[in-house]
């Protein structure tokens, strides 16, 4: 399913892009290489929790990084203005009287902003689309084509750094 917008330009060329290209190579490189004793916490234990980052990074050099890039909101600048193409998820945020989603979260990985801690804000694109786009399950996976600009946008569900006008939501598979 292919919806392009009003404004769609089936000619115009958009950068495939991958998620970790929106975030500074030291923000990755801190996800990366987390504190070594939150790798030995179990999923799920009562110390598997933020509150034990915070603890830990008072003391820590390597967790306070780790922390700092985990809320994140640098960006690559290079990417203001740009027509890209990204894969992702939709955590929608508005919809219109026909029921289609005209605001959402972009996100790399299905269940982010459900479960804590969601991706860091340069890992979240807050998404328009005025046609709006019919969602059948939250775990459907879409191509998102259009403008991306840096901007900062907060709800209850999350924050992002980055916000895209999008031209076209591709159902992926159908593309």
């Amino acid at each position: 399913m292919s919806i392009p917008s009003k404004a769609d330009d089936s000619n115009a060329e958009y950068l495939e892009i991958e998620w970790i290209q929106l975030m500074p190579k030291d923000d990755l490189n801190a996800l990366l290489n987390p504190p070594e004793v939150l790798l030995d916490i179990e999923d799920g234990a009562s110390n598997d929790n933020l509150d034990s980052l915070d603890k830990l990074s008072e003391t820590d050099e390597n967790a306070k990084r780790f922390k700092q890039a985990l809320t994140s909101t640098r960006v690559i600048e290079s990417y203001h203005n740009k027509r890209i193409r990204i894969p992702g998820f939709m955590v929608p945020l508005e919809s219109n009287e026909d029921q289609l989603i005209t605001e959402f979260f972009i996100v790399p990985y299905f269940g982010a902003c459900l479960h804590l801690p969601p991706p860091p804000p340069n890992q979240i694109i807050h998404g328009r689309f005025e046609q709006g786009v019919e969602l059948n399950s939250l775990q459907d996976p879409f191509w998102f084509d259009g403008t991306i600009i840096i901007e900062l946008t907060e709800n209850d569900l999350g924050q992002s750094a980055y916000t895209m006008q999008l031209d076209k939501v591709i159902l992926f598979g159908d593309e």
